[in-house]
């Protein structure tokens, strides 16, 4: 099973590039669209968590796991066709919370969205 059901049922690809850095993509189709024809906020929101989180997942020991405990979104301009991608980095791994960067480009390499993110480093056991 992947590791991101949500991500893979959206179209979402999500590649670790390195401890600390992943990047996501996803390329949209009608079904990702608001009434308005442009992307739905809501699938900007899941590519750059999700990409987040598989930046955050690089930097955990083995027996950790981790989870979102705030994203902040600021959406710049609208997105309508084409490949959308979310660039993610660890800016700090504590203790007990990652924290994190992302910006989100579309095809043309226009800026679409910034972010910043809090995921907490959770204990398996």
């Amino acid at each position: 099973m992947s590791p991101f059901p949500l991500a893979r049922s959206l179209g979402i690809e999500i590649e670790t590039l390195g401890e600390g850095h992943a990047k996501g993509t996803i390329t949209l189709a009608e079904d990702h669209k608001n009434p308005h024809g442009s992307v739905h906020g809501g699938v900007i929101f899941t590519l750059v968590d999700t990409a987040m989180g598989a930046a955050a997942m690089s930097v955990l020991a083995e027996g950790e796991m981790c989870a979102s405990i705030e994203v902040h979104m600021r959406f710049i301009r609208p997105v309508f066709e084409g490949t959308v991608t979310a660039d993610t980095k660890v800016i700090h791994r504590g203790k007990r919370v990652v924290q994190l960067d992302g910006s989100v480009t579309g095809a043309d390499g226009k800026l679409v969205a910034t972010a910043t993110a809090s995921f907490a480093v959770i204990p398996l056991a």
